[in-house]
């Protein structure tokens, strides 16, 4: 005898608030939770659970009795099927007042401290076309919209060049105008894919493990400069010269044209040569007259504009008066180091990934900047008693931690050395309030400034300053 569907339908349901990944909450008639993948708070609907859990329900609303006011008509033709920007139907005003109940929500719920009055979210003057850097994949066999799988019609064009299906590995949307990176960016995309298929160089099969393209990786910066990065699964060489020749013909202003021969199991470039095809083997970003290198396998800030903002708060918050030696942990490629550096008597930058390190040693020579020095190596093992032995007892400490938070052995030695004032920058308010209450013996939380960095999605950043009780 089959499982019995224990899917429900919940008719004429208030959607109530804003939650976690994007996803909005109602209230089932037994007060169970809700999560909602395609509501906005103020829609009333009925949804039907996909999911059912000890405590809440997972759903889809499938049909509408009344609209949101915060509702906004998507921009975006790929939206509901493409998993990039979530919030695109909500107005941004309202994507701003839920990020920064998020926050306030982790800090106080999670934290359980006492909080001064949080600073309101800084948002992004620009809502669309703010990202840096984007990554495509290649598939020769293109997920179908829904649409298209109602028409009936038999679909000739199995390419894609896009973004993958949210939760499927091997399910690549093709895109046609994607509003996060500004032009080139589409017309570059589109016209690799275009040549591509014109010249019968195959694309990628990821289950098949053949074909030849595997993904597009273009990286702009604020003064113009372009890095294309095309990814091939081996080295076919009249393909691969036939159509990063025909890239580098169409858009002449590229910067950087490079590619990477990849036969591995993934797409991920770090451990493989990138080999540079034409221009230089790197772009420049600048920042209040700093100039920052970046490569093929950099980390930057995904949003420059906004990543100004948030490091003039983290230097506000710092409130550096020029005798100060300060620790900059996770220091990346040493963005805020050097940025803070002038204020600063010295910044000592570690970080675990060597490259950005070089980088950072690098830029800092580039800048004239004299007094940083930076570090490699896991943070715990790196940032012990000896090494404040050697370089000295910090005074003000910026931390800007991966989503998982501090480790619990950093904490310690932070703990054990405390300086008189930290810095904390996070894209996870729920780890950083963890790690704020594990401080809350010893220090006082006396600003807090979220950032929102990425408009349309959930995602928000957050800033604090403690400082000793």
């Amino acid at each position: 005898m089959g499982r019995r569907n224990k899917n429900k339908l919940f008719e004429a349901v208030e959607v109530v608030d804003a939650g976690a990944k994007g996803k909005s909450i109602a209230k089932s008639p037994d007060g169970r939770v809700i999560f909602v993948n395609n509501a906005v708070p103020g829609d009333i609907a009925d949804i039907q659970t996909t999911k059912k859990r000890k405590s809440y329900f997972e759903g889809t609303a499938v049909k509408f009795h009344s609209i949101s006011e915060k509702r906004v008509e998507p921009v975006c033709q790929h939206f509901g099927t493409c998993g990039g920007c979530k919030w695109q139907f909500m107005d941004y005003k309202y994507q701003l007042e839920y990020k920064q109940q998020e926050v306030t929500n982790n800090l106080q719920r999670l934290g359980k401290i006492e909080l001064p009055e949080i600073t309101p979210i800084l948002g992004s003057k620009e809502i669309y076309f703010y990202r840096n850097k984007m990554e495509f994949s290649f598939s020769d066999s293109r997920w179908l919209t829904l649409d298209e799988i109602q028409s009936g019609k038999e679909f000739d064009d199995k390419n894609a060049l896009g973004f993958h299906i949210p939760g499927m590995w091997d399910k690549i949307l093709d895109i046609k105008k994607c509003h996060l990176q500004e032009d080139p960016s589409n017309a570059i995309r589109n016209f690799v894919k275009i040549f591509a298929t014109q010249n019968s160089i195959p694309f990628f099969n990821t289950r098949a493990q053949t074909g030849l393209l595997r993904t597009l990786m273009i990286r702009t910066s604020s003064n113009g400069e372009i890095m294309v990065l095309i990814q091939f699964f081996e080295e076919e060489k009249a393909s691969r010269e036939l159509l990063l020749n025909g890239v580098a013909e169409e858009f002449p202003e590229i910067t950087s044209l490079q590619y990477v021969i990849n036969n591995k199991g993934n797409d991920t470039i770090y451990d493989q040569e990138v080999i540079c095809y034409k221009g230089r083997d790197h772009i420049f970003e600048e920042m209040e007259g700093l100039k920052f290198k970046i490569n093929a396998k950099s980390f930057y800030q995904t949003n420059s504009a906004q990543a100004y903002e948030l490091y003039k708060i983290t230097r506000e918050f710092a409130d550096l008066k020029g005798d100060e030696l300060v620790y900059d942990l996770y220091t990346g490629t040493g963005t805020i180091a050097q940025f803070v550096a002038k204020k600063a008597k010295k910044v000592i930058g570690v970080e675990a990934v060597p490259e950005a390190i070089q980088d950072a040693k690098e830029n800092a020579e580039r800048n004239g900047i004299t007094n940083t020095e930076f570090f490699a190596g896991d943070m715990r093992k790196v940032f012990t008693s000896n090494f404040i032995n050697k370089h000295g007892h910090p005074d003000v400490i910026i931390t800007d931690p991966p989503r998982d938070g501090m480790h619990k052995d950093v904490v310690a030695q932070i703990i054990g050395i405390l300086p008189e004032k930290i810095v904390y920058v996070s894209c996870n308010s729920a780890t950083q309030a963890r790690d704020l209450a594990l401080l809350d013996e010893y220090y006082k939380v006396t600003k807090i400034r979220p950032v929102d960095m990425f408009p349309q999605t959930f995602h928000v950043e957050n800033v604090v300053c403690l400082e000793r009780k």
